[in-house]
Order: structure tokens, then C-alpha cells, then sequence
């Protein structure tokens, strides 16, 4: 299978060939060229399937003229070594917990699928592959954690400096290796804007070979779709129309559940909620996409003006507003609110979501109202340790720290504070 650009379809890449580049030369995002629905009788049994079944069925497809099946079945194994359960908090309303594995949020699957496929696709190459990755929160830390010791892939990560949280900067400023961490003075999508400029810049492309492991990239984009059948597979013996509600910032997750949609998993809606950086809910009642300075909240890893991946979706749907409002809703919410749905659902039940779990759970309740007979699943992408300040400062509690955080905590921070996208060029050119 091929990819092409969004911007251009006739720029092809192979699978290979994308997950290197990561972004195409005319800054499109890559896509697949073709989707191919699975057979119905995977879905009506996928129960029976083991977790690496369905995820090899379902991402075979566009990977297999790459990566050898017995060395896919490796990779999988690898990545999925960790639970992903579905877990009822009240009536009709259940969530997807993404946050068991090493670094305790969603991105682990992706990052350690990446991370696996670039170092198959090293083996025997004599120059260094540089990933380079802008993160919003747990971005850093799950790909920190997927590359760390990766043969011949070094790894440089752009935050925003006081726009993480402290747990998610130790995950990504502690690891060493093969991993460097630089400090920007400025927002998510000032790290964003910085890489996607590195990607096109002949006087460092010409040096150094580059790759992206935000969601831009197909390799950390497209895995994500695996979880989504997993609550299927859970979720299907309800006996009712299931509806995905996915906190939502720079959009690829969202984007990989409709992928997954695509190939014939039965869920006709998915509902975007996000913070109160609310250009896809804009954009879903007028039809126009207005990108907005970022805004920042205490659900930060949302904190995207500009999501890169809602360009995949609405080519999802051949760009029909129409098309798109049948099988996408999205609705924003505040601060204020996002801390009252967690003490309600806290008071009521027990449960304690994070910030951004707790956005997906408002905006699944507010579609509810008008879709009563459907059984909701929210993602809650994150363990609520990772917002400790959030959670402590709203519910008065302070979650047992688990022992994937606590290795990290009393380490040492190192990072390097940049303030330009010249500052970035001249570390990336001195780096040998």
C-alpha cells in the first residue's frame, strides 16, 4: 500500500518511507491510499480474538509490504503488553482506561509502535535517524519512554516551559540516552510550528535525516485505532448503539477510532470534545476552520489552536460537512465545568477521572440527551496522577502514585532552554 500527501496526491511514500519523512516535502500529512473494510465476521466474533489478533488484522493491511508478518507479530507483542479495560461508571456510560501502560497515557501504544517499526526499518543503516516531536503533555513522556535505547534513533522533544504538567516534564527530562528534551519559551503550538519548519529545511535536512513521532506520522497515528476495537470487543455484548467520546487536541486519536470505523467497526458516532480551544466545534456548526492562538487550561495536553489532524478527518468524509456532522458531534467545555463533572462523578460514584477524561465525559453526556438508548464510552487518556495538582486542588484527595511515576520523581531534570526556531536549528546542525 501506498501513502499520499494530503496536499498533493500524487506525492506517494510507501509505508517505510512515511514513518521516516514523517510529513511529506509539501507539508501534507500522509494518508492511506486505500482502506479496506475488514470482514463482517471479524467483528461478529471478536470476541473470541486475542488483543495481538485483532490489532495484526487490523493494521496488516497498510504495513505489510514493509514489515514481514512475523515481525509485525513481534512489534505488536511489544507494544501491547498492557491492559486496555472498559470500566462502567454509571448507566449507559462507561470508560476506556488508556492509562496501564509505562507511561501511563494513551500515547504508549503509538509511541512504542513507532518506536519498533523505525528501529526494524534501522537495522543496517549506517546514518542516524532524528526524531523530532512537539508535545503538549504526554507525548514527550510516551515517546521518551518507546525510544529510549533505540539503535540508531535520537530522539530531540520540544514542551512548552510551564504548560505541563510536573510529572509529565520529569517523564520526559529524566531518561538521558538517546533523549534530549528542549525547554520552549512559548506555547504547544510554538514546539509545532518549530518542527514542522525543521522538516523543511534544506540546511538541516540536507545534514541530517528527520522524522516526526507526533500523531502527524503515520506510524504513532494509525496504531491507535487498536484500542478502539478492543472496547468494541468489550463493549458489544450491551445490546446497544455504542458512541466514542474522545478528549480531543491535535485530533489523531479521534481520527484513528473513525479509521477504525472505516474498517466496518459498527459504531456510527463519535463525539470530539474539547477544552475551551474550540476550533472544530466552530468548525463543525458553520463550516469554517479559523485556527486560534492556543489557550491554556488544566486539561493541557488539548491545549492545540491549530490540531494538525483534522485535515485526516474531514478527508475522512471527502470533505462533506454533512457527511461529517452524521458521524461526528463536538462541543467545548470550560475549566469550571471540567472540574464539576470530576467532583460529581467522584461524589457519585467514586470513580476519579483526570481533566481531560472528564471533558470526554461531558461531551458524551451532552450528546446523551438527545441519544438516551446508546451505551457511551469516554476515553480517559491519562492517569489522574499525572495532574496531581488538578485533581488534589478540585477533589481533595491525593491518588496513590504508581510505580511506573514513582521510578521517575526523584530524578534529575535536564533540558535545554530554547527561545527561536533558530536556537533549534543551531543545536540540531552542532549535534553530530
Amino acid at each position: 500500500m501506498k501513502f499520499y500527501s494530503l496536499n498533493d496526491s500524487h506525492i506517494k511514500a510507501t509505508f517505510k518511507e512515511a514513518v521516516i519523512a514523517g510529513i511529506a516535502p509539501d507539508k501534507g500529512l500522509y494518508f492511506p491510499e486505500s482502506i479496506t473494510p475488514l470482514p463482517t465476521d471479524f467483528f461478529e466474533h471478536i470476541d473470541e480474538l486475542s488483543h495481538h489478533e485483532i490489532a495484526f488484522q487490523a493494521i496488516h493491511q497498510f504495513v505489510s509490504d514493509d514489515i514481514p508478518d512475523t515481525v509485525l507479530k513481534e512489534i505488536i507483542a511489544n507494544t501491547l503488553d498492557f491492559d486496555f479495560p472498559v470500566v462502567d461508571i454509571e448507566e449507559n456510560v462507561g470508560t476506556l482506561e488508556l492509562f496501564h501502560g509505562p507511561t501511563m497515557a494513551f500515547k504508549d501504544v503509538g509511541a512504542r509502535f513507532m518506536a519498533n517499526c523505525l528501529g526494524y526499518f534501522s537495522q543496517g543503516e549506517t546514518t542516524e535517524v532524528t526524531v523530532l516531536v512537539a508535545t503538549s503533555g504526554d507525548t514527550g513522556g510516551a515517546v521518551a519512554n518507546g525510544f529510549l535505547g533505540v539503535d540508531g534513533v535520537n530522539v530531540v522533544i520540544l514542551y512548552p516551559s510551564g504548560k505541563v504538567s510536573d510529572i509529565q516534564e520529569k517523564q520526559l527530562t529524566t531518561l538521558g540516552q538517546n533523549i534530549v528534551a528542549m525547554e520552549v519559551d512559548g506555547t504547544f503550538d510554538d514546539c509545532q510550528r518549530m518542527v514542522k519548519t525543521a522538516f523543511l529545511d534544506a540546511g538541516i535536512t540536507g545534514h541530517k535525516k528527520l522524522t516526526s513521532a507526533n500523531s502527524i506520522n503515520v506510524a504513532r497515528w494509525l496504531p491507535q485505532l487498536f484500542y478502539f476495537l478492543f472496547a468494541y470487543k468489550q463493549a458489544k455484548s450491551k445490546g446497544k448503539e455504542i458512541v466514542f467520546s474522545v478528549p480531543s487536541g491535535n485530533f489523531g486519536n479521534i481520527c484513528a477510532g473513525m479509521v477504525a470505523q472505516k474498517l466496518g467497526m459498527p459504531v456510527k458516532h463519535f463525539v470530539a470534545s474539547t477544552n475551551v480551544n474550540n476550533v472544530v466545534p466552530k468548525f463543525m456548526q458553520k463550516g469554517i476552520y479559523e485556527p486560534m492562538p492556543s489557550i491554556a487550561t488544566i486539561s493541557n495536553a488539548m491545549d492545540v489552536g491549530d490540531p494538525s489532524n483534522f485535515v485526516r478527518i474531514r478527508h475522512l468524509y471527502q470533505d462533506d460537512l454533512a457527511t461529517l456532522q452524521e458521524n461526528l458531534s463536538s462541543y467545548s467545555f470550560t475549566d469550571q465545568e471540567t472540574k464539576t463533572a470530576m467532583k460529581e462523578v467522584y461524589a457519585q460514584t467514586g470513580y476519579v477521572m483526570d481533566p481531560h477524561g472528564a471533558v470526554g465525559y461531558l461531551g458524551l453526556k451532552e450528546f446523551q440527551k438527545t441519544h438516551p438508548n446508546t451505551f457511551g464510552i469516554f476515553l480517559e487518556t491519562a492517569h489522574p496522577v499525572k495532574f496531581l495538582d488538578v485533581v488534589e486542588d478540585t477533589l481533595g484527595l491525593s491518588p496513590e502514585i504508581p510505580a511506573q511515576i514513582q521510578k521517575v520523581m526523584d530524578k534529575e531534570k535536564h533540558s535545554i532552554l530554547i527561545k527561536t526556531y533558530e536556537d533549534l536549528k543551531s543545536y540540531l546542525l552542532d549535534k553530530n
